[in-house]
């Protein structure tokens, strides 16, 4: 049954807001290692690379929940499945409350990883069967706009409220946050089921066997560095050895780039959506972070310079609403919804992996509290994202002798 027909549209767009709000809430979580980092480090006694370890957990937890939460929201609805993950958050946050060894932490942040899936699928699901698949994009785009915004919260204020009260303190206001937040989305979310006609392995089977389905997903990931590497971890700590800024204003900086995604969400989908190149938008989106990530690098540019680089940095990031949207274009509609999930799942794995190298090669050069040592792991970065780029160039390439041997 389809849920707009049984539903009016006041209340599927208060379900909507829910989700986002859901994934504003987790993104938040997300970051907040960024802010608390110095606090974690020295109160478990751990080294900058098992930091990054800590960190990186997350996004083994949350790509691998990725298959089994998309089966589990077409067979049980977003309504029991979200409330339940967002409960999961909440429980990942308590180790660093009363954990005395490192493992509980890592097990936690495993947790918030798995509950975190949920958000963005959530999502997906629910505008899937909400509203017109045209329209598919552009709600996304708010969606995602609203989930930044959690994002940003995880920068500067987040830093505040740590400094002023404490990160124990920061760290129980958000569970009751989440705590809240289950309960609403619990009483408010209606019961939304939508049974698949085949078999779940055929499905996937299907799906990964899709070599531009794979392919798409691999160079997508090559270009998460921006936002899941550096924005989300490396970024204040990047900012305080190479660029000497003090604790709230390297805090903030990185947050640019989620205000640069929020306008570029909207923004690149608008673009895309009129002139009909998605896989040139990516291209470009890709190569221009890769200019802005080596001038960060390369020269010492000045904060003005570098807000308005972390800014077009962030616009740039939305590629990955092009790139799961122009995914699900290679597939029959009955599969789009795990073809969206299997997606996100391959690329936001690439989170782990930059987290991981990022922090091994800091740990090898030196540590966190050495520039050099910053400024080589970082320097991964626009290397894999011309790396991601060439790939789609290669895409788009091959698009077009399709095209024209069909024409």
């Amino acid at each position: 049954m389809t849920f707009s027909t049984s539903t009016s549209r006041t209340l599927a767009w208060g379900i909507w807001i829910i989700a986002s709000m859901f994934y504003a809430y987790q993104y938040i979580l997300r970051v907040m290692p960024n802010i608390m980092l110095g606090d974690i480090m020295q109160q478990f006694d751990i080294s900058v690379a098992t930091f990054g370890q800590f960190s990186g957990v997350y996004y083994i937890g949350y790509s691998l929940m990725h298959l089994p939460i998309g089966i589990m929201l077409d067979r049980y609805g977003p309504k029991k499945v979200m409330t339940i993950c967002i409960l999961l958050t909440v429980v990942g946050l308590t180790p660093l409350l009363f954990a005395e060894h490192w493992v509980y932490p890592i097990v936690g942040r495993f947790l918030i990883g798995l509950g975190s899936s949920a958000a963005i699928l959530g999502v997906f699901k629910i505008i899937r069967m909400t509203f017109d698949a045209k329209r598919f994009p552009r709600i996304l785009s708010l969606s995602v706009t609203i989930g930044l915004i959690g994002a940003i919260y995880g920068g500067a204020p987040v830093s505040y409220m740590r400094e002023l009260l404490g990160y124990r303190v920061v760290i129980q206001l958000f569970a009751v946050a989440g705590l809240l937040l289950a309960g609403a989305t619990f009483w408010i979310i209606p019961n939304m089921k939508n049974l698949p006609e085949k078999t779940v392995l055929s499905d996937i089977k299907e799906v990964l066997t899709n070599s531009r389905v794979v392919w798409s997903c691999i160079f997508a990931g090559l270009m998460v560095g921006p936002l899941e590497g550096f924005a989300d971890v490396w970024g204040t700590v990047f900012l305080k050895q190479a660029y000497g800024f003090e604790g709230t204003l390297a805090a903030s900086m990185p947050s640019m780039i989620f205000i640069g995604m929020c306008f570029g969400a909207p923004v690149l989908s608008f673009i895309a959506d009129k002139m009909g190149g998605y896989l040139a938008t990516i291209i470009a989106a890709g190569i221009t972070m890769a200019v802005c990530f080596a001038s960060l690098i390369i020269w010492q540019l000045p904060s003005a310079l570098l807000t308005f680089n972390f800014l077009v940095v962030g616009v740039c990031c939305a590629y990955q609403i092009l790139a799961i949207y122009k995914v699900s274009t290679y597939v029959r509609e009955e599969v789009v919804g795990l073809t969206t999930a299997i997606a996100n799942m391959i690329i936001m794995i690439f989170g782990y992996a930059f987290h991981s190298l990022i922090g091994g090669i800091v740990n090898i050069m030196g540590g966190a509290n050495t520039s050099q040592a910053l400024i080589y792991g970082t320097a991964i970065i626009p290397i894999t994202l011309i790396m991601g780029a060439g790939g789609f160039i290669l895409l788009s390439l091959r698009e077009r002798i399709v095209q024209r041997k069909k024409s």
